[in-house]
């Protein structure tokens, strides 16, 4: 989907750039914060299915390693592709591989080396140049990414983890609408990729709007060479007085949608829809994470 000029890809179609950088530090103080008030049964607690608590730290400790060696220290060892596997296999492979050689660690030890690991992370990420190529984001269809977009969907990750912590010992989401307006931002971006297969005549429109103060409104547009995109490319015709359709959703129904936590059935049926009912519908399908 990217056309290049002069050698540089065009992500204009992903929107305008998102700018998680300061939002990682204050991430990380809140996951320690909530890490360090569990009680030994709340680290048992499941939290994924067929992941408790501390497996879920225990991945986040692997993917704060991971970016450090690859990104920070051009570390180039590691687990490669098995014949025939794809993306998603891979990565839930070496994701459950990291999990059960941690299982040895201790909650404690496991909390205090994420607090070390994490904070440098931070530093990391307050580093980049987010116009420089980065890792493929596959749900939104791009590779390579602007690290802006890696970045962001790093922070969706983390973010995202906390809360499913936070449930799983039975707490809500953390209302702070600064990081979820982020997180919503960037699961948004995967609208272009989830219409991919969707055709319809230039100009048409489909608009999802997000209520709170964490919310927003998001138009993506078909092109004329058949894709969409959430720019107004000057090809396309004048934006018409109301969209072909239009889904709005609660926050809490939004960010569950995007990471599978609800399936697009239950979120269609708590979402306020108009316009034409394939649009709505095949929007609700979107996933902003490997799935």
């Amino acid at each position: 989907m990217d056309s290049q000029l002069g050698g540089v890809p065009d992500h204009s179609w992903l929107g305008s750039p998102i700018d998680a950088r300061p939002l990682f530090a204050p991430e990380h103080t809140a996951l320690m914060d909530t890490l360090r008030g569990l009680s030994p049964a709340e680290w048992g607690a499941e939290a994924v299915p067929g992941w408790s608590v501390r497996d879920v730290v225990a991945h986040l400790l692997g993917d704060f390693y991971g970016r450090l060696g690859r990104d920070r220290d051009g570390h180039r060892d590691g687990p490669a592709f098995a014949p025939g596997e794809t993306l998603e296999t891979f990565i839930h492979r070496i994701n459950q591989e990291w999990v059960d050689a941690l299982t040895r660690v201790s909650p404690a030890a496991l909390t205090d080396t994420l607090d070390l690991i994490g904070r440098q992370v931070a530093r990391f990420f307050e580093a980049t140049d987010p116009d420089a190529p980065s890792l493929g984001v596959s749900w939104a269809g791009v590779d390579p990414a602007p690290m802006w977009l890696d970045s962001a969907r790093d922070f969706t990750e983390f973010w995202t983890h906390r809360q499913q912590i936070r449930h799983a010992v039975g707490r809500r989401t953390d209302p702070d609408p600064r990081p979820l307006a982020v997180v919503l931002d960037t699961f948004m971006r995967a609208l272009p990729h989830t219409l991919r297969d969707i055709a319809a005549p230039a100009g048409t429109q489909l608009r999802v709007q997000i209520d709170g103060p964490a919310g927003g409104t998001w138009t993506a547009t078909a092109t004329e060479d058949h894709h969409w995109s959430l720019a107004a490319p000057e090809t396309t015709p004048p934006t018409p007085t109301a969209p072909s359709a239009l889904l709005r959703l609660d926050p809490e129904t939004a960010w569950q949608l995007c990471t599978r936590r609800i399936d697009p059935d239950s979120a269609l049926a708590r979402a306020h829809t108009s316009g034409d009912r394939e649009l709505t519908a095949a929007a609700c399908h979107i996933v902003s994470i490997i799935y």
